[in-house]
């Protein structure tokens, strides 16, 4: 939940007329386009603001100016050198890195923490300067706005929220989603991924890196698909198939065998991976949630920041977006949403309740929730079909003055009905962070140590990870088997 709920009112820029013709960097070939490498320049510039809001960044010069100058010696010897290139490490712990037209890459600290090299990281930059040099995120407005659809992006809390009976929320979240960076993050079409991964291969060559190194990626990154996968299993879910750098570039078995065949096109004397330099780096990153973002510690979510905590249900899963916290059971079917009321909606629970809800009948009961002033609306409303709906949401105002919107939904009736105990005792969780609870909201730290003769196994007794052995085979890359030699510096958390 990095701030809750994303309220970002800076809307896409359309564009208009029918384009005009354009030379591709990389084939030679002119192609028309809505998008002239100026309005790139422009739109990557004003999506990058957007970017910048929802993530945040890394707050650690050393970390950044080490990704931009690998970064800016991958763009040199790319087919825009001339472009003016930006290199960030966002504050997420989402495995993804993706670019922006106009020469804006990014990579999260969270795909960083499972990457082994310098070469390796390399390897994702390049893939994601290809799709910049290629003009991929040209060539996604231009199809589109053929289609008649802009360059937006979808969403899913909106269509949630308003089924819910919360007014506006369906609004609210497109406003979000309709920011000039949405439309150029989403999935790219296959030609487009193989090109991209093409040009990734060529740059990697160029700098002294071996191309393998992309086929290390994409195998690593597999290995979190399975891991999840596990996981899932292990507590009876369905696996999961949230957002991640994998979900946006496919992955399947031909592809795998189509990097390995690009990488063995480019022959040479490559001797550095930059390891060493890599764990250095990483060394001392936050893993997994930040404080600023909120942590999940067991059954507990804590929000040093808001000030806030809320405790799970047993069995019961805590799923941190940028829009929401969502307190979910074990079936999917149902759950607790936890969201911010926006400002403009009011200081007051009527006004947020009359504003945001904007209900046709009800009643309001005060309220007090673990000390805190809280209001639970129960009525109905018209949505935008027309449709008459009913509304049973709980607002609390919590610490700072900030009041924030509680809602149990479910897939249907008999769905809220059977976790209807449960629910209630999520809500009632809801309480100001005590002292005791920030102590235990301190962030975890990417450490490196040798090896030791133990193996995975005695490194995970010192390991605050759940499932440590596991997650350090991940983190280190041996979660299909085999162990680095003894006194070899490994990632641990601590």
């Amino acid at each position: 939940m990095r701030r809750l709920l994303l309220v970002s009112l800076l809307s896409t820029a359309m564009l208009a007329g029918c384009g005009s013709a354009v030379v591709n960097p990389v084939t030679g070939q002119a192609e028309r386009s809505v998008m002239s490498e100026q309005t790139e320049i422009a739109e990557g510039a004003k999506a990058h603001q957007e970017v910048l809001k929802e993530y945040g960044v890394v707050k650690d010069a050393r970390v950044q100016t080490y990704v931009n100058n690998l970064g800016q010696r991958l763009a040199k010897l790319s087919h825009r050198d001339q472009l003016q290139w930006h290199f960030t490490v966002l504050d997420s712990p989402e495995i993804n890195a993706f670019a922006l037209p106009g020469g804006y890459v990014y990579v999260t600290r969270g795909i960083m923490a499972y990457l082994q090299s310098e070469a390796e990281l390399a390897g994702v930059m390049g893939h994601e300067i290809g799709h910049v040099t290629a003009r991929h995120g040209a060539q996604r407005a231009t199809r589109q706005q053929d289609a008649g659809l802009g360059v937006l992006a979808a969403t899913v809390l909106g269509v949630v929220l308003e089924s819910q009976g919360v007014s506006g929320a369906g609004r609210l979240a497109s406003d979000v989603s309709q920011t000039a960076a949405a439309g150029y993050i989403a999935s790219y079409g296959r030609d487009q991924e193989l090109q991209a991964d093409t040009l990734g291969a060529e740059y990697l060559a160029r700098s002294a890196y071996n191309p393998r190194n992309m086929v290390r990626v994409i195998g690593a990154l597999k290995d979190q698909e399975r891991f999840a996968a596990d996981q899932a299993r292990a507590a009876g879910r369905t696996a999961p198939t949230g957002n991640s750098w994998l979900a946006s570039h496919p992955s399947n078995d031909q592809r795998l065998q189509q990097i390995t065949q690009l990488a063995d096109q480019h022959r040479g004397n490559y001797v550095d991976e930059g390891r060493e330099r890599y764990l250095q780096v990483v060394r001392g990153m936050v893993f997994d949630d930040s404080a600023e973002q909120g942590l999940t510690r067991g059954q507990n979510f804590y929000h040093p920041a808001l000030g806030i905590a809320l405790t799970a249900p047993a069995g019961w899963t805590i799923q941190n977006d940028v829009e929401q916290l969502a307190l979910v059971n074990a079936a999917g079917n149902a759950g607790l949403l936890v969201q911010v009321a926006p400002k403009q909606a009011g200081q007051a629970h009527d006004a947020v309740i009359r504003n945001l809800i904007k209900p046709s009948q009800g009643n309001s009961q005060r309220l007090v929730l673990n000390g805190l002033s809280a209001t639970r609306f129960v009525g109905s409303r018209v949505n935008a079909q027309g449709q008459t709906q009913g509304v049973d949401v709980t607002l609390v105002t919590g610490p700072n003055n900030q009041i924030y919107l509680l809602r149990r939904v479910a897939k249907n009736a008999a769905a809220l009905k059977a976790a209807n105990t449960a629910l209630v005792q999520a809500q009632g969780s809801f309480r100001a962070i005590t002292a005791a609870e920030r102590e235990a909201a301190r962030p975890w730290l990417l450490k490196t140590v040798a090896f030791p003769s133990g193996g995975f196994a005695q490194l995970a007794r010192s390991s605050p990870l759940p499932n440590a052995e596991r997650q350090l085979r991940l983190l280190n890359g041996y979660y299909a088997g085999g162990a680095p030699a003894r006194g070899q510096l490994v990632k641990v958390v601590e």
